[in-house]
């Protein structure tokens, strides 16, 4: 009924197909480089920059037309192929959401349950670290991670990968935190139903009661939880990468865009690729995650 509901919105319909693109461009991000031909690795920029026009590319846009071997242009200074550095963007960017994601998810429902449920002084435990992550400054608590993660690993040749994963912990760990909350307060409704209390009578032991009772009746919840979850994540990775605190190798929209400011005016394509990546990704994430919402609930609808 509610998947029904969901297709019969154009505009649900139409997000979903774009999310759908990006994920598959973050999936198969190396084989579309393949098969364009274009690579993140270094080049020799001799021949494809201009030394005494402010590195402009000789080759593609802005002072050319389009060149097929580089279909997005190349990056001014560094010759590097912009079309690849959008792919990996993307790949960076959904991989780091997704996986924070659900993270977040299975730390905030587990959590949430075990405080809904068991209440007392669990409930009381983990409430308090509730409240105390949402009172910790997010980009404070980045701001001092990052740092120490570059001296403790900044000559690690896995540097990359561990900045990554160290990213999604942070992500996870300051985004568990309201759909805890959420799930708490649904399970704190649900326990006092008769199908709990029969449960209970029973003498069904408590992870059944938990996993085969209580979570079937979260899902809607938790779907859309997950669906709001993920672009914040999104616009939170390129926001980090563009401080230089996220990932720094090049392979984010968001290095991407710090490092196109500079040619904003000389060069406004090599800005608006990255950041009509994020754009395009993000609002399609957002109403789909507001169209799902109301497919499950159709009394949150004006």
């Amino acid at each position: 009924m509610a998947f029904s509901r969901l297709l019969h919105d154009k505009v649900a319909v139409l997000c979903l197909i774009v999310v759908i693109i990006f994920a598959l461009i973050a999936i198969f991000a190396d084989a579309l480089m393949k098969l364009f031909g274009v690579t993140t690795d270094t080049v020799r920029p001799i021949g494809l920059i201009d030394p005494f026009g402010g590195g402009l590319p000789l080759v593609g846009p802005p002072n050319n037309g389009f060149d097929p071997e580089h279909p997005f242009g190349i990056a001014p200074s560094t010759a590097t192929d912009n079309l690849a550095y959008w792919l990996a963007g993307a790949q960076t960017s959904m991989m780091i959401a997704a996986l924070a994601t659900v993270f977040s998810a299975v730390v905030g429902v587990t959590l949430g349950l075990l405080a809904g449920y068991a209440g007392g002084m669990v409930d009381r435990v983990i409430s308090f670290f509730i409240d105390f992550f949402l009172t910790v400054p997010f980009l404070l608590a980045a701001l001092t991670i990052a740092p120490i993660i570059n001296e403790r690993f900044g000559d690690d040749p896995n540097y990359a990968t561990i900045q990554r994963w160290t990213l999604i912990a942070v992500l996870a760990m300051f985004g568990w935190m309201s759909i805890a909350r959420l799930i708490r307060g649904e399970v704190l409704s649900l326990r006092e139903r008769d199908f709990i209390q029969a449960a209970r009578v029973l003498g069904m032991p408590t992870h059944r009661i938990l996993v085969r009772e209580l979570l079937p009746n979260l899902v809607a919840p938790i779907v859309v939880s997950v669906s709001l979850m993920l672009p914040t994540f999104v616009a939170a990775e390129a926001g980090l990468s563009y401080l230089g605190i996220g990932v720094t190798d090049g392979k984010s929209w968001g290095q991407i865009i710090s490092a196109a400011t500079d040619y904003f005016q000389t060069y406004p394509l090599y800005l608006y690729e990255p950041l009509l990546g994020i754009v395009l990704l993000v609002v399609a994430l957002n109403l789909l995650g507001d169209a799902i919402r109301d497919a499950l609930d159709p009394k949150t609808r004006r």
